[in-house]
């Protein structure tokens, strides 16, 4: 199948993007790095790396809008474009700084509003996940199926701390202890984006978040979708982007943390 023309080029961003991120790592005691908020590191790379993404999406498509987790919202015209491109250049600024392998570029496309296309690409282990709406999900142009698992008791689920903002912490402890009353266990790995490609991978049987960005979860959550996960928010609507919360998995795991999440409520 002929790879979709926008994924051509959205890949084509990434791979630039990636060059940057794995140079940095090279150099990573020389690295500037400023504080932007409470344990929220930024990086000349990260602002590297998102100036190469836009330079190569926006000369393509220069009447596309772009949202940016570094840069902002840029809008191409007075009006708005029916398509956004959603980046963020690092995700999992922590880990890479602490030269900790689990880190992506995520380049995410909104068409009026929904996510239409999604490349998550991991420079360090060379893997590539991607999706375009109603095409199914790869890694690698491998398909990607999410997990059959229907028992809670050996699931595993992804999570991350809302540590841009400490007054959810007390929920978030709240919640994991829900959840860990129906599943086997936790991880947090550190990476939004990777998190949901690993549901859709089959390595996590589900994932939930809260306190999280547009730019986190846009292309991860269309490549979850389109490999069979069901994705939502924590109230089972389909308002992720702008209630920065998230939760997926399988039609069974689905379920069961809709149902934890809410009894921690």
């Amino acid at each position: 199948m002929a790879m979709n023309p926008m994924l051509t080029i959205a890949r084509r961003a990434a791979e630039e993007a990636g060059k940057i991120l794995q140079l940095g790592q090279r150099q990573l005691d020389q690295i500037q790095i400023e504080e932007k908020g409470r344990g929220d590191l930024v990086s000349v790379v990260d602002r590297r790396a998102e100036d190469v993404i836009k330079n190569v999406l926006l000369d393509k498509y220069p009447q596309h809008d772009f949202l940016g987790e570094e840069s902002g919202e840029t809008r191409a015209s007075a009006e708005e474009s029916e398509y956004c491109w959603v980046i963020d250049p690092l995700d999992g600024t922590t880990n890479y700084l602490h030269g900790l392998p689990q880190f992506a570029v995520s380049i995410g496309l909104l068409k009026r509003g929904k996510p239409e296309l999604g490349v998550v690409y991991n420079p360090v282990s060379e893997e590539w996940f991607t999706a375009a709406r109603g095409e199914g999900a790869q890694l690698n142009g491998r398909r990607l199926r999410v997990s059959g698992l229907r028992d809670g008791g050996r699931a595993i689920a992804a999570t991350g701390f809302p540590f841009r903002d400490p007054d959810l912490l007390t929920r978030q402890y709240a919640l994991l202890a829900s959840v860990l009353q129906e599943i086997a266990d936790v991880r947090r790995l550190g990476s939004a984006a990777l998190d949901l490609c690993f549901v859709a991978a089959n390595r996590l049987d589900g994932y939930f978040e809260m306190g999280i960005k547009p730019w986190d979860i846009c292309a991860g959550l269309l490549i979850a979708q389109e490999a069979g996960a069901i994705v939502s928010d924590f109230s089972g609507g389909q308002d992720m982007l702008e209630r920065g919360e998230i939760v997926a998995g399988n039609i069974y795991l689905h379920k069961i943390l809709l149902t934890r999440l809410a009894a921690a409520a």
